[in-house]
């Protein structure tokens, strides 16, 4: 994943792998295995790479050791995934011991309400692996036109449904990729 998205960011930037090489001193062949996911770069390279991106290395190394599944690659989420932006945190209440079994928790928050009530009681305290691509049925944290929302992601042939496990909240239908923010999948620890 972090590949697509290091090429993706590089492609829409509109500069060459020489140039990028250039800046950071990588060749262009190590450049082209980074981007192809043959290879992963070290944290040094992927820090100079981003400086030559101008882009934030946090965001980004998020993705380290991450895989696109085939439904993912089909939606082209990897447009979804927010290399330059951070969630907005309002208040911090308190720290949580982030248990061993999600070991790439990056933050957690606690349930705000019962759309997902079945399987995230509001209430319960979440962990979030940002930028992550939730799986299909896996949950996720998404941004939908304003919202921040828990959902479900389901992966149809030509759309994906963000599903509430509350069947008085409406599932929320993307046909168009463009609308969505992935901020990352979420945990519960059980």
């Amino acid at each position: 994943m972090l590949g697509n998205l290091l090429s993706n960011i590089r492609e829409k930037k509109g500069l060459s792998k020489t140039s990028i090489s250039e800046v950071t001193g990588i060749n262009v062949g190590h450049l082209t295995h980074i981007e192809k996911g043959e290879r992963n770069p070290s944290q040094k390279a992927l820090r100079d790479i981003c400086r030559a991106l101008d882009i934030p290395y946090q965001p980004v190394s998020y993705t380290y050791d991450k895989e696109l599944t085939e439904e993912q690659k089909r939606f082209n989420l990897i447009d979804s995934v927010p290399y330059n932006t951070v969630p907005l945190v309002t208040g911090v209440m308190d720290m949580v011991i982030c248990p061993s079994s999600i070991p790439d928790a990056s933050m957690a928050f606690i349930m705000p309400d019962d759309t997902m009530k079945a399987s995230v009681p509001r209430g319960s305290v979440v962990f979030v692996e940002l930028n992550t691509i939730p799986a299909h049925r896996e949950l996720g944290l998404f941004k939908y036109q304003d919202s921040i929302v828990v959902r479900r992601a389901i992966y149809r042939k030509y759309k994906i449904i963000l599903k509430a496990d509350n069947l008085l909240t409406k599932d929320i239908i993307i046909e168009d990729g463009s609308q969505l923010t992935i901020i990352g999948k979420i945990h519960v620890e059980n």
